[in-house]
């Protein structure tokens, strides 16, 4: 990596551990510990993330409120129920490079994603497709082949899926502009994840949204593994739509409220069909309950129901937190320490035991690498979990492992990969 060189030594490691500018973040969340009271070596934040140490002052708030104020809590809490899901806009669209009024913090990642489809899914009879990458999440495909389904065509018809090139492990951007050129007009939507969750694959946003739409298709993007993970500029790069959880890379807790992008472009658009519910009404005249319904302007209005207060408080308390680290150099970091443990595998004089499957280009990958380990790879994967290095094992023969900038380390790197090694020359 640039401005590094790197060595294979343990001192090297701790060394930049030490120097690390952000090191002190670390200090900010509980890391799991072994029996003997040590830090374990954790590395699966693209899974779940950490707990910040904040994130229970955050919740015991609205519990003492809740228990102070009963429902009164909506509007004289310390941080009034009725706007909460408001004081987190500000701070997600910093995360994900989009306008205030473009985002909204709601629901989870499905149910978003189906709430998009519902008004960004229009087939015809000319333009039906929905294009995807292949391996893509399941819940996603589960998703895609239902709304495919819903409207009356079979996934045969309805679904293309782009794969990397025959030997290959990862697909190229010129590959997704080619299928998008030649297919175009039969595809209604290009949904991709953001991040390949199997691969760890980064893509392309901005040539791959100016390819839908030059040829007239919706573009839209599952961020799950992009959101707190990537440098985003959704409202820059023009994308129609997004979707993401806030469990993996943005600390909110198993289950957390999940997260949506919609392009200020649609935000007043009526003619977009939607699937309504109060809470995306009209805020002037909600307690009106008056019986049409009349959209918040921008993703506000694709809300459906008030948001559970207590799961956004945990969010809240890891948001803070990125305002304060700012993706900028959380993202510089991440590189170098994905670099880093990249470097480190490939010091191994086997390279048989286990191949990297996610590209080496930095800008094309997020906090991850996915190894395919010919043998035994999860017993491999369950040995290092004894040992307290906990990573995580996709069937049939994928190992991912994530260094989180936010918590992570070199040293933290440089055991993973001394254990890693050592158990597939074994």
């Amino acid at each position: 990596m640039p401005g590094i060189a790197f060595e294979a030594t343990k001192e090297f490691a701790a060394a930049q551990t030490v120097g690390d500018p952000l090191r002190d973040f670390r200090e900010r969340f509980h890391i799991p510990k072994l029996a003997n009271g040590s830090d374990c070596v954790y590395l699966c934040g693209h899974s779940l993330g950490l707990q910040p140490k904040s994130t229970r002052r955050y919740v015991e708030q609205e519990f003492e409120d809740w228990a102070r104020l009963g429902v009164e809590a909506h509007f004289q809490a310390r941080n009034p129920w009725m706007p909460y899901h408001e004081i987190l806009s500000g701070s997600v669209a910093r995360l994900v490079g989009a306008l205030p009024i473009e985002v909204v913090a709601m629901n989870s990642l499905t149910v978003n994603l189906h709430l998009m489809m519902v008004s960004f899914y229009r087939p015809t009879a000319k333009r039906n497709k929905i294009l995807i990458e292949a391996n893509a999440f399941p819940s996603d495909q589960y998703a895609v082949k239902s709304q495919i389904q819903y409207h009356g065509y079979g996934p045969a018809e309805g679904l293309i899926e782009v794969k990397p090139r025959s030997g290959e492990t990862w697909i190229r951007t010129e590959d997704i502009q080619e299928l998008i050129e030649r297919d175009g007009e039969r595809i209604a939507l290009v949904l991709l994840g953001g991040v390949n969750y199997y691969s760890g694959q980064a893509f392309d946003f901005r040539p791959i949204t100016d390819a839908g739409h030059a040829k007239g298709c919706v573009v839209g993007f599952d961020m799950a593994h992009a959101a707190g993970n990537l440098s985003l500029k959704l409202h820059d790069w023009d994308i129609d739509f997004a979707v993401w959880c806030s469990y993996k890379y943005l600390n909110a807790g198993p289950g957390a409220i999940a997260g949506c992008f919609v392009h200020e472009r649609h935000a007043r658009d009526p003619k977009l069909p939607r699937f309504a519910g109060w809470w995306g009404h009209d805020k002037e005249n909600r307690f009106r309950m008056p019986p049409d319904f009349h959209a918040i302007p921008g993703a506000e209005g694709w809300q459906l129901s008030n948001p559970s207060i207590l799961s956004a408080a945990a969010l809240r308390a890891s948001l803070d937190i990125f305002d304060e680290a700012t993706m900028q150099r959380l993202r510089a970091k991440s590189e170098l320490l994905t670099g880093y443990l990249e470097f480190l595998l490939n010091q191994t004089s086997s390279k048989k035991a286990f191949s990297i499957i996610t590209p080496r280009d930095g800008a094309h990958r997020g906090a991850q690498l996915s190894m395919r380990i010919s043998e035994n790879g999860r017993e491999v994967c369950d040995a290092l979990a004894k040992e307290g290095i906990i990573c995580d094992w996709r069937e049939p023969d994928i190992m991912r492992v994530a260094p989180v900038p936010l918590y992570n380390t070199f040293s933290d790197v440089h055991t993973f990969a001394e254990k890693f090694l050592a158990a597939t020359r074994s």
